[in-house]
């Protein structure tokens, strides 16, 4: 049994929708870990606090190298992790767990921008860094892993996600998903085997959704596309993002969020062959995100899935067991299904 975490997780953004969430997903996941719900607002922090249990409340100021928290040195201020669900632009939030030597977990950067994460990782190799920035923190990247095991060898994959128009979540995720589109008019994809940038305009029918609607989708490069191509060696690899109406909203029910992953390659009798699958959460993107964060937290504490991570740098697919995320998925709600 791993030994019990005395000092809490500090999860900064807690407050906002999705970092609420993630709470009560690593409360349910793991009952008597400490948690710290770091925000701007204290009283906001406080009420998280109070409905997840087990947990109190830090103001955080990303801005200050200390964000804001008295001396390491006094117990009630030591923290066991910290994860980062807003966008650190300063790192302050990495240099605070490398200065402590504890595990620093980032959800929010695209793929074109974690240079100055991986510099700071490599320069100063105290603490184990998550790079955790992919889509609904792995709900994509781990079926898709886990699905890809019925191949020999995997040659495509295509990755659709639908983020319903009424399912944006907070101002945080609001402000990463028009720093990421936004940043640059095209987007890196792996196509035949090559990296090349392609202009990131919606294409018409591109996403079949779960009910069989073609819609416009655009592609977009979170850090799925990226460990996708390495963990399978396939030729080509995309995800496209598609932001509108789901499945069950044309139905008349409330927004739920979608994923279909589509693989192509040789399976184990030598034939060709392909697989689609679909995920679909009824309760839209913050409860498979949190879910993901949870099992990065609890991971890289050592309290599931083998011992802590060394320092240094890590993704999400060399750490979780993708089985045990789709089970996970399941168990939180998610509807998957191959079509």
């Amino acid at each position: 049994m791993p030994a019990p975490v005395q000092q809490p997780v500090l999860i900064i953004g807690g407050s906002g929708i999705v970092g609420a969430q993630a709470a009560q997903a690593l409360r349910r996941l793991q009952p008597d870990l400490p948690i710290t719900i770091g925000g701007r607002d204290l009283a906001k922090a406080e009420a998280v606090a109070r409905a997840v249990g087990g947990a109190d409340a830090a103001a955080i100021d990303l801005a200050r190298p200390d964000l804001g928290q008295p001396d390491p040195g006094q117990p009630d201020r030591a923290f066991s992790a910290v994860v980062a669900f807003v966008k650190d632009a300063g790192l302050n939030s990495l240099r605070f767990a490398q200065a402590r030597g504890v595990p620093h977990v980032s959800t929010s950067s695209g793929v074109f921008e974690i240079g100055p994460e991986v510099a700071q990782a490599l320069h100063r190799p105290t603490a184990p860094v998550l790079l955790a920035s992919h889509w609904l923190a792995g709900a994509a990247l781990l079926p898709a892993l886990h699905f890809a095991k019925t191949f020999r060898t995997v040659e495509t994959i295509a990755i659709g996600a639908l983020l319903d128009e009424e399912d944006m979540g907070g101002p945080a995720a609001y402000a990463d998903y028009d720093r990421i589109v936004q940043a640059t008019s095209r987007v890196q994809i792996l196509q035949d085997g090559q990296w090349v940038w392609i202009p990131g305009d919606p294409t018409p029918g591109r996403y079949r959704s779960v009910d069989g609607t073609a819609m416009a989708a655009q592609p977009y490069s979170p850090m799925d596309v990226v460990s996708l191509a390495a963990a399978t060696a396939a030729r080509s690899v995309r995800l496209d993002l598609v932001l509108g109406q789901s499945a069950s909203r044309r139905r008349g029910e409330p927004f739920s969020t979608e994923i279909t992953i589509d693989l192509a390659g040789t399976l184990p009798d030598g034939s060709a062959g392909r697989t689609r699958h679909e995920i679909v959460h009824p309760a839209g993107q913050a409860p498979l995100t949190a879910l993901g964060i949870a099992m990065a937290v609890e991971r890289m504490l050592g309290l599931a899935g083998g011992a802590p991570p060394a320092p240094g740098l890590h993704l999400p697919e060399l750490l979780i067991d993708p089985a045990a995320m789709v089970r996970r998925m399941a168990e939180f709600g998610a509807r998957i299904r191959q079509a």
